[in-house]
């Protein structure tokens, strides 16, 4: 990794305490302009103040003195390198407080960072924009000079100069609005002042919208503003976040603090959402449900990202982290209770089943890179810290804390939960902080044991040896760190809570113990050996399992039977899979238990199947016998498929619907010919207008049908993205174009992507759905290299770029596509992506590594079994 860039954090010399702010957003012109004074504490004599700027334009500077005395800056160095301006005065300031007062411009800039412009089409057919902020984590300062740092809080006044047919939203209730006294085109919005809070999660926006409202149990005004016209899609974000709040304030035995909650779709949108305190910034496809377009996975999706917004107005805005080295505090939280809040208001969708296969297994899959990070990460640099909004911070930030809230129990959780926002409401925290109120609630050791799993990079493999003492089953567990490419590393330790089940009675925990130590003996008392066990029971511990063939084969027949419960079946299989990755055990191995689940009809456990298979797909395809691994995925789909069928029972769970669109989805990219020609069928129907496509089948149909799509087809595809009205609708199309595999078609889509047809934050999944296919990854690649310099321009660095890069690059499989890949971006330092490209780098050569000692046997394997 390259040296971390030099970097200081502000004076501690002056504080600010609160600040009164103006803005004017010009839309047509798109600029802006604005005015503030800040209360300072001065804490000690000095002639500097220094404060966070960037691409602002300050003038009329000035420091209004305790005594009356107005004093103006004797210089001002901008220095954008470190995003600062310093003021110099003659002479000393004395120590008290102060006010700094000055006048600023700006652009809203295109980069949806910062107060940036957003793009809309009004009722009148006309292009508009409106105005929209998004500050985390180091942007606030691109809209107002200030202290842009989590710890320094204040007290917030906004006021808004916009057209008066325009809506200003801000954190705060409007408290008054008047005309403008030289304009008469303009009104002055004036909103509440905040509590302390943070800059990063200070909000502004202004354009055209409708509502839809209603009252929280505990009397919160909620409101969900959606673009003109569009009220009614806002419905199920409403119904979500009436029930939230009051879910969370008795979670937490803590009453939301604001007195409105305002959730808002916005059109051009980097993130998924973004936490402002009162006022929740989404992307539409976040926020919007149309009964009739909107599928049940983006539905589920939409009440997840509901959840975690509003669990960080409790958990993030009312108590902050100390610093972004502690953001997993706010993440990694967040994204453990958006579930619980789900699984409490949707019981239907199981969603902690779910967790382990979007987001535990996510996190295992990152974590075993040599080039991971610890869920703490020392962070200086602003560009450092977009790095850090990835799986480490969110999934196993996740995973680690629930099974934290298992060892614990929910009852010592909340306690400890309550404690620690009580004792450090409107202030900020460390991690240790956590530790010791979920410490006190639990006498159990919780700093010692979460220590040893955020501090360090990676998590164990236990491997279990297992022999019989008289009517008793003794078993060893040792633990090491295990890496994806199979090296041992015995510097590392963790406090491991383990449990385990037997198959006396599958769902319940028959014995608990804490690996404290490199090595463990549990005793099992009336265990016969012709008896299976298992290890992590409900999938909740974060660690890899590796078991002795004959363990592994008892646990063959569970899995066929379904003794096992859903989340042990995955466990066994997820855990098998990695030791394949690592070169622990041969492909073939995992090919033959893949056959176990012929007969399965588990969601979450075919979800798991599907992550494994799609790996195996991206590795093969750089062979020649990829057709026969695509004929044994056809056969080992065929059974539930044709259970499923094309149409929906009356009735059915919401897992069935989620399962039948994964099946029909890996059937038609298999090349499976009833699928392939029934797509094409229902396809036509949908664009002749004579039958519509439920939303759930989209998906799936677009890509099998663009697979095989010649240019008519192609057409006929842009024809109907272009009539989309809904964003969730047009993500769809223009993420299945990807699935093209004609070489023309494949440059068309990648020009697509790039045009003024596509938004920015959108273009970026375009060129990765191109990637995700043999003869697509080649020309991504490519298309990267060549427009790399206008993509970087575009975002100025930051998530999307990195998202991007890891997906067009890790899933090439040879020592010389690494060379390449290293060499440019060595040629070519991409400020913010080098931890990124060091984690392609590890892939690339492990697939290389694993296709290398695996490919013969598979080869024939998959041939001898002539399916």
């Amino acid at each position: 990794m390259p040296e971390p860039k030099p970097f200081e954090r502000l004076p501690g010399t002056v504080r600010p305490t609160h600040y009164s702010i103006t803005l004017q957003p010009n839309l047509v012109k798109c600029i802006f302009q604005g005015c503030e004074e800040v209360s300072l504490d001065i804490k000690e004599a000095t002639r500097e103040i220094k404060f966070n700027t960037l691409e602002l334009t300050l003038r009329d500077i000035s420091l209004k003195l305790s005594d009356g005395e107005v004093v103006k800056p004797a210089s001002t160095d901008m220095s954008p390198s470190t995003e600062t301006a310093t003021l110099t005065f003659e002479r000393p300031l004395p120590a008290g407080p102060a006010t700094l007062c000055m006048s600023f411009s700006g652009e809203l800039n295109d980069k949806m960072k910062g107060m940036y412009r957003s793009k809309y089409t009004a009722e009148n057919g006309e292009e508009r924009y409106s105005a929209v902020t998004q500050f985390e984590a180091t942007d606030a300062r691109r809209c107002f000079p200030c202290w842009d740092e989590p710890a320094l809080k204040a007290t917030f006044d906004i006021t808004l100069v916009v057209p008066h047919d325009r809506v200003p939203l801000s954190n705060m209730p409007e408290i008054s609005r008047e005309t403008h006294e030289s304009d008469s085109n303009l009104i002055v919005v004036k909103f509440a002042r905040t509590p302390l809070m943070s800059t990063y999660l200070v909000a502004v926006v202004v354009g055209e919208y409708d509502y839809v409202e209603d009252t929280s149990s505990d009397g919160i005004r909620v409101r969900v503003y959606t673009p003109v016209g569009k009220q009614e899609q806002g419905r199920f974000a409403l119904e979500v976040a009436t029930k939230v709040l009051p879910y969370y304030k008795e979670y937490f035995n803590i009453a939301y603090p604001l007195p409105k909650m305002d959730l808002i779709a916005i059109a051009d949108f980097s993130v998924g959402a973004m936490e402002n305190w009162g006022l929740v910034t989404y992307r539409e496809t976040c926020l919007l449900v149309d009964p009739h377009n909107t599928s049940a996975s983006q539905r589920q999706w939409i009440a997840l990202v509901v959840g975690h917004e509003l669990a960080h107005q409790w958990f993030g805005n009312l108590v902050t982290m100390e610093w972004w080295t502690h953001l997993w505090l706010n993440e990694g939280y967040a994204t453990f209770v958006e579930f619980l809040c789900v699984d409490h208001l949707f019981p239907e969708y199981d969603i902690w089943t779910q967790f382990v296969t979007n987001t535990y297994v996510r996190a295992l899959e990152l974590d075993c890179l040599k080039n991971s990070h610890p869920i703490e990460v020392p962070v200086g640099h602003p560009s450092e810290v977009d790095e850090i909004f990835d799986d480490i911070s969110y999934s196993k930030g996740a995973s680690v804390i629930r099974m934290l809230h298992c060892y614990l129990g929910d009852k010592d959780f909340r306690v400890g939960m309550n404690k620690y926002l009580t004792r450090h409401q409107y202030a900020n925290t460390y991690t240790e902080d956590l530790w010791a109120a979920l410490s006190e609630a639990s006498s159990k050791p919780v700093a010692e044991v979460m220590s040893t799993w955020t501090k360090q990079t990676g998590f164990p493999m236990i491997t279990v040896k297992s022999h019989q003492d008289g009517n008793n089953r003794v078993l060893t567990l040792t633990q090491q760190r295990f890496l994806a490419d199979g090296s041992t590393d015995d510097s590392s330790q963790w406090m491991v809570p383990v449990s385990i089940s037997t198959q006396q009675n599958p769902s319940k925990v028959a014995q608990e113990v804490l690996l404290e130590r490199r090595s463990v003996q549990v005793v099992l008392e009336g265990v016969s050996e012709a008896t299976w066990v298992k290890l992590n029971p409900g999938t909740v511990g974060y660690y890899r399992t590796q078991y002795p063939p004959e363990m592994l084969t008892q646990l063959i027949p569970a899995i066929q039977d379904k003794c096992l419960p859903p989340l042990d079946r995955l466990g066994v299989f997820n855990d098998l899979f990695s030791m394949v990755q690592a070169g622990h055990t041969s492909t073939v191995e995992v090919l033959k238990v893949l056959r176990a689940f012929e007969d399965e009809h588990d969601f979450t456990v075919w979800s798991a199947v599907h992550n494994c298979v799609a790996r195996l797909n991206q590795l093969l395809s750089h062979t020649d016998f990829h057709p026969a691994f695509a004929a044994f995925v056809r056969h080992l789909f065929s059974r539930i498929g044709q259970k499923l069928g094309w149409e929906a029972k009356p009735g059915e769970k919401h897992l069935d619907t989620l399962l039948r669109s994964l099946v029909l989805g890996q059937l038609g990219l298999y090349g499976d010919e009833q699928v392939v020609a029934e797509a094409r069928k229902r396809l036509a129907a949908h664009v002749a207008h004579t039958t519509t496509l439920p939303a759930d089948l989209r998906s799936p149909v677009y890509k099998t049908v663009v697979a095989q799509a010649d240019e008519k087809t192609y057409e006929q595809m842009l024809k109907l993205y272009r009539e989309a009205d809904l964003h969730e609708e047009k993500d769809r199309i223009s993420r299945s174009l990807g699935a093209t595999r004609d070489p023309n078609l494949i440059q068309r889509v990648l020009q697509f992507a790039m045009s003024s047809e596509v938004r920015n934050q959108d273009t970026i999944f375009v060129i990765i759905s191109v990637a995700m296919t043999a003869p697509g990854r080649s020309a991504a690649w490519a298309f990267f290299k060549t427009h790399h310099q206008e993509l970087v321009d575009r975002y100025e660095g930051g998530y999307l770029v990195t998202r991007l890069i890891k997906y067009i690059t890790e899933n090439f499989a040879s020592e010389d596509m690494a060379r390449e890949v290293e060499t440019f971006f060595r040629e070519r330092q991409i400020p913010g992506t080098e931890r990124t490209v060091q984690q392609s780098l590890e892939t690339i050569r492990l697939n290389a590594a694993w296709l290398n000692r695996d490919q013969q046997a598979i080869k024939k394997y998959l041939t001898d079994l002539q399916l």
